[in-house]
């Protein structure tokens, strides 16, 4: 693999609202479905779809409960999750550093 191979790049990250997400949860322990979906301005449905594709992908885990009576959404990185996630920005370094 040359140091310029965009294709090392993981496509589930990479699509513009899941690498938004999964850079929100990054930085917190657990996100409500509620406030994630403000942080990356996405409609209930489209960030639902993509939650999904994060969670096959083993990324994260959704844990839904209740607060009371209403229901609650919380998404976190698994495990695997952050380590996607770190091996992905470190290939997008390389790929920056490489077009320099």
């Amino acid at each position: 693999m040359s140091a310029f191979d965009h294709t090392a790049l993981d496509d589930v990250i990479h699509g513009r609202l899941r690498l938004g997400v999964m850079a929100y949860l990054a930085s917190v322990t657990a996100a409500s479905f509620a406030d994630l979906k403000a942080k990356v301005n996405a409609t209930d449905g489209n960030l639902s779809s993509h939650l999904t594709k994060l969670e096959e992908a083993g990324y994260v885990r959704i844990v839904k409960s209740f607060q009371g009576k209403k229901p609650l959404t919380q998404v976190a990185l698994t495990a695997p999750g952050r380590k996607a996630w770190l091996d992905y920005l470190d290939r997008l370094r390389g790929l920056l550093d490489a077009a320099e």
